[in-house]
């Protein structure tokens, strides 16, 4: 209770609890006097309060917070050798091929892997050795694999642990960007034009830095139709 009082005077919230109006009656020389009977009752509102709504409350963010933890240990378990470079590199032979063989039987489906194991195993075996020492990060080592065009298993890994959501926050935006979108003034809007739409709107960042005027004369230039018009 001490904590909910400390968060309410934070918020500038009275820390008080509404009472029941007190019904006076005899009393008997036995029974409590009534500053014991009030104190009484603020306590059973303050305990109510307490068991109803502050300890429900803990339970659900401890729930929450334990829940997302638990998703990020597994999803460091399974992606955390191709983090950096200095993940990687670290790695044994014995514990790197653990780990390839981990995340190929996760990422089997119908007796089908996205990776082969041991060629996974190889490509990152010769990565360790010709990466550069300074640290990399996860898409730096994914453009340096692109670029070089012969690990065609690492490239898979690096691009599912590229695309993989680890919250939902980014989706969640997505559709509140939807939303903004596709509103009844835009009823008829093809899906083509939507994904479009809602592209250039998520990757606002990306798009600032591309030349429009180089755009719009790859556009004209592929209709020579409407090459006069532009």
């Amino acid at each position: 209770m001490q904590i909910a009082k400390s968060i309410a005077s934070k918020m500038n919230v009275e820390p008080t609890f509404p009472t029941k109006r007190c019904v006076t009656r005899k009393r008997h020389f036995d029974e409590l006097n009534e500053n014991d009977q009030n104190d009484e009752e603020v306590q059973a509102v303050e305990e109510s309060f307490r068991v109803n709504y502050f300890l429900v409350m803990i339970d659900v963010a401890i729930g929450s917070l334990t829940k997302r933890f638990d998703e990020l240990k597994s999803f460091g378990s399974m992606f955390g050798f191709l983090f950096n470079s200095k993940e990687l590199k670290s790695l044994e032979d014995d514990a790197l091929r653990k780990c390839c063989s981990n995340f190929a039987n996760t990422f089997t489906h119908n007796n089908s892997s996205d990776v082969d194991s041991n060629d996974f195993f190889s490509e990152l075996k010769v990565l360790q050795m010709i990466l550069p020492n300074n640290l990399m990060s996860a898409d730096e080592i994914f453009e340096f694999v692109r670029a070089a065009d012969c690990y065609p298993n690492a490239s898979i890994a690096y691009r599912i642990l590229l695309t993989i959501p680890v919250t939902v926050a980014s989706a969640e935006r997505s559709f509140s960007k939807l939303k903004l979108l596709k509103n009844y003034l835009r009823s008829t809007m093809s899906q083509e034009r939507l994904n479009g739409l809602a592209m250039c709107c998520i990757e606002k960042s990306m798009l600032d830095n591309i030349n429009l005027d180089t755009v719009i004369d790859d556009f004209a230039s592929k209709n020579a139709r409407r090459s006069h018009f532009l």
